[in-house]
């Protein structure tokens, strides 16, 4: 029971730890970005590309392929309630106000945030962000910094994309296939989709990048330099920014829905 006790206890101190390490790191970025705007554009432009247009074809085709899904399990289970007609609504809603957001992270995830965080961290395993520091060159804001703002540029964009992709996938399912009327299909959407749930679906990609974006530059930057602290740092990655963007997820979910109750 003791033993018990004292693992749990190390174990909340060491969350602790990293999520006040993780915070101090953040502000750190966030200090830093403004400059590295102004003049290091060219290589947030080049990170946006690695981060977002390297991305495009995996987001396409999973957005597709999730409002097909969207579009055939709407019409079965509407159709119960002679409600097909509400299929590009529910579609939309689903898409923008949570699949789009979410999947679009977890995907930016496991390609672009593994990227980023295996680049750095083999960077720290090779000692090249020590040499930029023997040679007074700061590698947050040389090497850190515009990553992050490259991932944080290129998520909303790729949730945009996912959303408009699948809302393009359900039609191709409900309207193509099952024989939905494409007019009624659009009608019924543009009656029911409301900026709001635009708006929720922005702010939620966003905070997702940032989120997504943090997590894999933290966990490069202070992997453990050999082999196997870099795949353990993209592991990591991938399970935090999980947990990471489901939390949040919820959050931004309740404080919408009480601010518009």
């Amino acid at each position: 029971m003791t033993q018990w006790f004292f693992e749990l206890v190390y174990t909340l101190r060491g969350f602790l730890q990293t999520f006040g390490a993780m915070n101090l790191f953040f502000l750190r970025i966030v200090s830093y970005s403004p400059r590295a705007i102004i003049r290091r554009f060219p290589l947030v432009i080049r990170q946006v590309y690695n981060s977002g247009t390297l991305s495009l074809v995996l987001i396409m085709v999973c957005g597709f392929f999730v409002g097909m899904v969207l579009g055939l399990q709407g019409y079965d289970n509407l159709s119960k309630f002679n409600s097909e007609d509400s299929v590009g609504t529910v579609a939309a809603l689903s898409l923008l106000q949570e699949l789009g957001p979410v999947l679009a992270a977890l995907l930016w995830s496991g390609r672009a945030g593994t990227a980023l965080a295996s680049e750095i961290g083999l960077m720290r395993a090779t000692d090249q962000l020590s040499a930029m520091e023997m040679m007074a060159v700061d590698p947050l804001r040389r090497v850190v910094v515009p990553r992050f703002l490259g991932g944080v540029v290129s998520m909303p964009l790729l949730a945009a994309i996912f959303s408009g992709i699948g809302i393009f996938g359900a039609y191709v399912s409900g309207v193509i296939i099952l024989g939905v009327d494409g007019g009624v299909f659009f009608s019924q959407m543009q009656a029911n989709v409301e900026p709001v749930h635009i708006w929720q679906g922005i702010i939620k990609s966003c905070v997702f990048g940032v989120a997504a974006s943090l997590m894999a530059v933290f966990e490069g930057y202070n992997s453990i330099p050999t082999a196997e602290g870099v795949g353990r740092a993209t592991t990591r990655t991938v399970v935090l920014t999980a947990i990471a963007v489901l939390a949040l997820d919820y959050m931004i979910t309740a404080a919408v829905l009480a601010l518009t109750d």
